[in-house]
């Protein structure tokens, strides 16, 4: 909190404890304002922190007799965004109420809030409010509070009365929440009105409103989403750094998959802002920021409590309790979810899930503040898997059914994380700030997938074949984390030039245990091991950053990330003895490792129009290896990317807004999906170029519209050796990179508005939508997957429990409705590959490569009921 925030908080409560005293010493016919007793900062819009609006908005406050806020109108208007952010929180204030002759009365007093999207400059000291002390050290009495100014009262509860403004007797500055200054054009903010628009499943799901992103579900709940963006096959995070908060959401040296993100964590409805960086331009991101990085921040504008039940297609149920306490932060909340369903298709995707999250921040003695955050989920599913193109086409299996082979029907998935963060932070009126935090997070994960059907032959016993790919992995890992960073005050250079620099160091170490094993159903009998291993890991990053303003028309952003990880590898399946081989040694491969990643990033924005901005920026990032792929003493091979890119930002005004860029980024080397392993196989550099462009409008808080356009050109520039299990691999170079979109389209509409007034309650009408648009994709062998368009849709009815109160002015309410996803019923697939497999469905089974699907879901309606008191 910045000093002039105490100061004016000092100043509240100083005036509050005055106004007993000016009662008691006020005439008994002298009138005597209302004064706060409890108040709520407002919160600076997300979606207008990327503009860097300063501006003020005055309100009228209605203050009944019990000191509670009955109306509250715009006098003044500041804008789209802040005029709601105001009127939401002076909601929430209770007042001592306006005294006249000894009693309580009715009164109407002006509120001027000022926003300011960082550090404002220190306002001269306002003149106490009628009726108020002036700030006094801490020790002495309240000084005797001068005459109130003359004021009308209401007389009455009913009819009207008349307005009373007796000056300014409440000034409160709003700061943005910390916002990281915009390292290029492709630095996307999405606020809640945008991630509210359509319907969205899952917390991953919200990702899809940022440009260019795309989130599947080939593997069913309990397993990590898929996530494309900008012409990366992310598969379940390998090149896409996610946070909630200061919590790294990747798991380095995960089984199932580099930097495994399971987003289930994490609730969509407490999700107030997104931000996502396409590319690698800030110095603070760190391991997996390859495509890029998405931060979740988590918060909960409307307080008090919210109950949702929903029921639906396939037999889903969920329940939703959110707890927001009122007179305190948006940061400090709980909310619990449970959701179960019977799974669409033949009932192979039955699932189960719960979770809870909970954050509370308070102050810290010199100005800090403290935000504890705990979350946790867990979840267990069964996994329809994969089916063949070709048996569906002959009608031997239907699209969403799965395969009757025992080996198919048993494959399922089973994950929990717990985590747990303390941060602390303060930010001065001069522009600096410190902040420091500590995390700690364990997590479990068992998953049993077929991909290939009967293929694999035991390792330990070649005699033993056709037992089935079943393949399970586990992995449980257990990670301690903090960090430090500081950002001086701005200082003068020159007249015409300031700066400012800001450094921050890192730091995270974990301890994971591993197996893959093939298994034998019904009874699960292992008959083949593959990974049996320990690894402990530690990293330390640093980084530090600059900024060069030039008369406020240029900037020059700059820095440089450093990182070393270290490796301690206990593998007890190396050094494999083939069954054939005379037994020389005992199984075992002990080894250690490290490594260092060193990466510039800079940034140069221009403005040469008020509504105009240009940038052009670069970024060096990396990720880091699997820990199992290293060999004793190797300087650990990280997989390097640099990032190109030029855009432009326009702000016409109005609502609007719309940005277009220009990108290139090459990859030293990549990942692919390896259906043999059920995991990612190495496949040489690549390079990506293409076109963004994103359009925003919310001309009125009534709508909220977004659509953007990405086109990737994704190659790979030099293939994979050939070895002796996979002698003719199957890219080539110069081809297009499999499973990545080429083109991928995204819009998102949320429109409200009042229907109709019954009983003097009014009830107001929301609708959502949302579509995503994907080319043909193209997959291994010269196969091309058909193109996608996914349309959702939500349709509510809102009316407000308590009369003469509209739905969004706070008070309690009950909604009503349903969102359809897939509305249009498309039968489409949320992953094809292309493979060798033998699923036994025929005589003579093909060892030639086929195309294989994970159904998506057909359309899906769900209905639902929400009470917020």
């Amino acid at each position: 909190m910045s000093a002039s925030r105490w100061a004016l908080v000092g100043w509240l409560s100083a005036g509050a404890l005055a106004a007993p005293a000016a009662r008691a010493q006020a005439p008994s016919d002298a009138a005597v304002p209302p004064h706060v007793l409890e108040h709520v900062d407002p919160v600076y819009p997300a979606e207008r922190l990327a503009e860097g609006v300063d501006t003020t908005v005055t309100l009228f406050v209605t203050v009944e007799k019990d000191g509670t806020v009955s109306d509250a109108t715009v006098a003044e208007s500041g804008g789209e965004g802040f005029d709601e952010a105001a009127i939401a929180a002076v909601r929430r204030w209770r007042f001592s109420p306006a005294m006249r002759g000894g009693a309580p009365v009715r009164a109407r007093i002006r509120v001027p809030f000022h926003f300011a999207p960082g550090p404002h400059e220190q306002p001269p000291e306002p003149a106490p409010p009628p009726g108020a002390a002036a700030p006094a050290a801490p020790a002495a009495e309240p000084a005797k509070a001068p005459p109130a100014a003359p004021v009308e009262f209401a007389g009455g509860v009913a009819g009207p009365h008349a307005v009373a403004e007796p000056g300014k007797p409440i000034e409160i500055h709003v700061q943005g929440r910390p916002n990281p200054p915009r390292r290029a054009t492709s630095d996307f903010r999405i606020g809640r009105a945008t991630l509210a628009a359509a319907p969205h499943a899952t917390a991953a799901d919200l990702l899809a409103t940022a440009p260019g992103v795309h989130v599947a579900h080939p593997e069913g709940e309990a397993v990590a989403q898929r996530i494309f963006l900008r012409g990366f096959d992310a598969d379940h995070g390998q090149d896409i750094e996610l946070r909630v908060g200061p919590i790294p959401l990747n798991q380095r040296s995960h089984v199932h998959g580099q930097g495994y993100a399971d987003l289930g964590v994490i609730i969509p409805e407490v999700v107030r802002s997104l931000r996502v960086v396409e590319g690698v331009y800030d110095p603070q991101q760190g391991d997996f920021a390859v495509a890029g990085s998405a931060y979740f921040d988590l918060g909960v504008e409307e307080r008090g409590l919210l109950l949702k039940g929903s029921l639906g297609s396939f037999g889903t149920r969920r329940l939703l309790a959110l707890w927001a306490p009122e007179a305190q932060s948006e940061d400090t909340f709980g909310a619990a979810v449970v959701r179960a369903t019977d799974g669409f298709g033949d009932g192979t995707r039955g699932a189960l899930s719960g979770g809870a999250v909970g954050q509370y921040r308070v102050p810290l003695p010199d100005e800090f503040s403290l935000l504890l955050h705990v979350a946790a989920h867990g979840s267990r599913a069964n996994l329809a898997g994969v089916l063949r193109r070709d048996d569906i086409e002959a009608g031997r299996v239907g699209f969403h059914d799965a395969y009757r082979d025992p080996s198919a029907r048993s494959q399922s998935a089973a994950a929990t994380r717990l985590q747990i963060a303390l941060s602390a932070e303060r930010a001065d009126d001069d522009g600096s700030q410190k902040s420091g935090w500590l995390w700690a997070m364990t997590s479990g994960y068992r998953s049993r997938m077929n991909f290939t059907g009967y293929t694999q032959r035991s390792r330990v016993r070649p005699a033993w074949a056709g037992r089935g790919d079943l393949i399970e992995q586990s992995n449980q890992d257990t990670a301690l984390g903090g960090g430090l960073a500081y950002r001086t005050p701005r200082f003068q250079l020159a007249p015409w030039l300031s700066g400012q620099v800001a450094v921050g160091a890192e730091v995270q170490t974990d301890g994971i245990e591993q197996a893959q094993n093939l298994l034998q159903p019904p009874q699960n009998e292992t008959w083949d091991r593959r990974v049996d291993a320990s690894i402990r890991q530690t990293g330390i990053g640093v980084h530090g950053d600059a900024l060069l303003e030039l008369s406020r028309w240029a900037r020059l952003r700059g820095g440089v990330r450093a990182d070393v990880l270290v490796f301690d590898v206990d593998d007890r399946l190396g050094n494999f003895i083939p069954a054939f081989q005379k037994e020389t040694h005992i199984e075992g491969f002990r080894r250690t490792a490290a490594g260092v990643a060193v990466g510039p990033r800079a940034t140069l924005e221009v403005d040469p129009l008020p509504a105009l901005r240009l940038s052009a920026s670069y970024g060096h990032g990396y990720r880091s290896p699997q820990a199992r792929q290293l060999e004793e003493g190797e300087n650990a091979p990280f997989a390097t990317v640099r990032s190109y890119e030029v855009g432009a930002t326009l702000r016409p005004g109005g609502g609007l807004r719309a940005t277009a860029a220009a990108y290139e980024t090459r990859l030293s080397y990549d990942l692919a999906f390896d259906a043999t392993e059920g995991g990612l196989a190495r496949i040489g550099p690549t390079t990506r170029r293409g076109l963004v462009v994103y359009l925003q409008a919310a001309p009125t808080p009534a709508l909220t519209a977004a659509v953007s356009a990405t086109l990737a050109h994704a190659t790979l520039d030099a293939p994979p050796p050939p070895t002796p299990e996979s002698p003719t691999p199957p890219y080539v170079e110069g081809q297009q990179l499999p499973f990545v979109p080429p083109v991928v389209v995204r819009a998102d509409l949320a429109v409200k508005r009042p229907l109709v007034t019954i009983g003097g309650r009014p009830i107001e009408g929301r609708l959502g939508y949302g579509a995503t648009f994907l080319s043909p994709r193209p997959l291994p062998y010269a196969q091309s997957a058909a193109p996608l368009l996914v349309i959702d849709a939500s349709l509510s009815l809102r009316r407000s429990l308590r009369p003469g109160d509209g739905p969004a002015e706070g008070g309690p309410w009950i909604e009503v409705g349903v969102e359809a996803h897939n509305l249009l019923d498309a039968e489409h697939a949320e992953a094809e590959y292309s493979f060798v497999s033998s699923w036994q469905t025929t005589e003579i089974p093909s060892a030639l490569p086929a195309r294989h699907i994970s159904a998506g879901p057909p359309r899906s309606i769900l209905g639902h009921v929400t009470l917020s008191l």
